[in-house]
This record gives structure tokens, sequence and C-alpha cells, in this order.
């Protein structure tokens, strides 16, 4: 089959095709034919051999990239039940010590890893929902704001951020939401009760005027660090969606990084939700395997609404 995989870190360039055997299934896994992969920042991060140098990856001859994948099963492990061959699937690749990832013709992932996916989304707009409505969904379960309480989130039209401000108002959250100034009327629509544009001089000042004495937590998906905690109460709660780089938790705010792990089973309510038109799936484009280095040119441009794709 044919893999993307990095064997010198570097810029796009240092993504090739290579060709590798397929992977068989062991116990408790399954073998699915990708037919669609998200490409995400975080596999910009391992190109670039950033995951190295923050000791997150260890060095290998060969690095696979990709964690988002949706396709068909092609294959199950012993021990397998609750999936099939032909069954349409979404799954993450959270694993970061094994030699392929999903930008690949096939990928083998725990059956834990993997949902059924929406019935009605195409496999394109299937493969941007896991890593990012995943982490939306473990970073507001970390924040525990009950309902009615009142939330910021950063880069709300970005992929975490939009499902963030989606799942938060599901659960009865007032949202204050930063983005361009464009994209106010959908990031409203998608459930934010109050827009701050995110070219704001002073962003603590510009949510308090909202929420006087500042919001009961903040979900940073925009990654601004200590601009965003100046938003947040005394005692409240934040969260950054990129392991490592919250702020130091000032004014007794409980402060926490986004480790995201694969779940098959909130990633399956997380699909019900996409199915049902709850959450919203994005695509920005779609690209053929072979063009995973225009696809990481594009993405390091910025600008993006919704998830590009590979195609294998």
């Amino acid at each position: 089959m044919r893999a993307v995989v990095v064997r010198s870190f570097g810029g796009p360039e240092a993504l090739e095709i290579t060709e590798v055997p397929i992977p068989e299934p062991g116990p408790g896994q399954v073998l699915i034919r990708v037919e669609a992969a998200a490409v995400n920042p975080v596999d910009a991060a391992t190109r670039s051999g950033l995951l190295v140098d923050l000791g997150l990856l260890a060095p290998r001859e060969v690095t696979g990239i990709g964690w988002d994948v949706a396709g068909r099963v092609d294959g199950v492990g012993d021990g397998v039940s609750a999936f099939a061959p032909g069954d349409r699937v979404i799954g993450l690749r959270d694993r970061l010590d094994v030699p392929l990832g999903g930008y690949a013709e096939y990928v083998v992932l725990d059956a834990d890893a993997v949902a059924a996916a929406p019935e009605g989304a195409s496999a394109a707009e299937a493969a941007t929902l896991p890593l990012n409505a995943l982490t939306a969904l473990q970073a507001l379960d970390l924040l525990a704001l009950p309902p009615g309480g009142t939330l910021l989130v950063t880069g709300a039209a970005g992929a975490v951020g939009g499902y963030a401000v989606e799942l938060a108002a599901l659960r009865g959250l007032r949202v204050v939401a930063t983005a361009g100034a464009e994209d106010e009327p959908a990031v409203r629509a998608a459930g934010a009760r109050w827009f701050v544009p995110r070219t704001a001089d002073d962003l603590a000042a510009a949510v308090r005027a909202h929420v006087p004495g500042g919001v009961d937590g903040a979900l940073d998906a925009a990654v601004l660090g200590i601009r965003a905690l100046g938003a947040v109460r005394n005692r409240g709660s934040f969260a950054s969606v990129i392991g490592g780089a919250a702020p130091v938790p000032l004014r007794g705010i409980e402060v926490s990084d986004v480790w995201v792990a694969a779940d098959g089973a909130a990633l399956a309510w997380l699909s019900s939700l996409a199915e049902r038109g709850t959450l919203s799936l994005r695509v920005a484009d779609t690209l053929p395997l072979e063009r995973a280095a225009h696809a990481h040119e594009l993405l390091a441009k910025g600008g993006l609404r919704g998830r590009l794709v590979l195609t294998p």
C-alpha cells in the first residue's frame, strides 16, 4: 500500500509517498481501508520534528503522519465483535509509538478508538470529526462547568473551537466567542451568545464587558494563553487544547492541558450528533494523497474554514 512518511524532519517537502506492506490487525484491532484522512496542525508539528524536540515522539528512521481517518473496515482481529468488514467507520490514531499514521491506504486501529461514521456524511466530512471534536469534548469535561455557566472559546471559527461552541451550547453554557469579525454570523449561529473580535486590543476587558467579573471558564483553542486567562474570574477554570501550552495558574484559576485520547464510545456519540446536524462537519478542500505536501503548504498559510482532507 501507499503511505505518507517522513524520513528527515523539515518543511512540507519532507513528506514522501512510500510503498509498505498492508498491516495486519492484531487482537482487539480493526484494519480500515482509508477513504479520507484529515490534515491537522499536529501533523505539521510531527513532520517538522517539533514533537521529537518536545519529547512527545521517539526518534525513528521512518515516521508516519496523520491522526484522523474515515473509511471501511477491511478486517478485524481476534475478539472484535462490534465491527465487521464493510462497516463505514471513523477513528483516531492517537498513539505516537506506532510507525504509520492515517495518511495511508490502510491503517490498523484499536477497536476502542473506532466508531460508526455518521450516516449521510461523506468520507471527507466524517474524517474531520475525531481529533477536533474529541479535543473539544474532553476540554469541556476538564472545565466541568454547570449549565448556565459562562465560557470563553478562543479560535471559535476553527475546527476545535467550532465544535467547542456547539458542544458548549448543547450543555447549556453561555458562550463568549472570539474569531475574525467576518466569522461572527457563523459563530453566533453555532451557539455563541456574545462575540469579541480577535483583533480586540484588550481581550480580557472586552470579554468582561459582556460578563462582569470574568467568565467561569475558558477553552483556549487559539492558544492565546495569558491573554485569554485574564478573561477568567478568580478561581475559575482554563483549558488549553495544546498539551504543554497552558499558562501559569494565576488567581487560583485551575489550569489544564488537554492531552486528547481516542475514545470510541465518545466518538460514537459525537458521530450521532453530526448525523443529526447538531455538529457541523466542515471540509475546506480535498486533495489526493500524493499532494500531502501541498496540503501542508495550504495549512501553513492559514485562513482555512474547516479541514483539508486527503483521499487515497
